[in-house]
């Protein structure tokens, strides 16, 4: 049966296997999923840093002369 999700390899070094395989053990799921669930939350990091520095360059640029009030964009 072929996979749903694609694949991918990574080499790494002894001591972070072994690392990996104690915590997957720990939390009873396979070193795939604990590895799936540190990359996830490390992208959603990186998402996070970068719509905020995103944000911040925004607001450096914004021009406030010529901004409109928020009642004024509503009526």
């Amino acid at each position: 049966m072929p996979a749903t999700n694609p694949r991918i390899t990574a080499v790494v070094d002894e001591e972070l296997a072994a690392w990996l395989r104690r915590r997957s053990e720990r939390e009873g799921r396979s070193v795939s999923l604990v590895v799936r669930e540190i990359l996830a939350k490390q992208y959603a990091e990186d998402e996070e840093r970068f719509w905020a520095e995103e944000g911040e360059e925004r607001l450096e640029s914004f021009d406030r002369s010529r901004a409109v009030s928020h009642d004024d964009a509503w009526k």
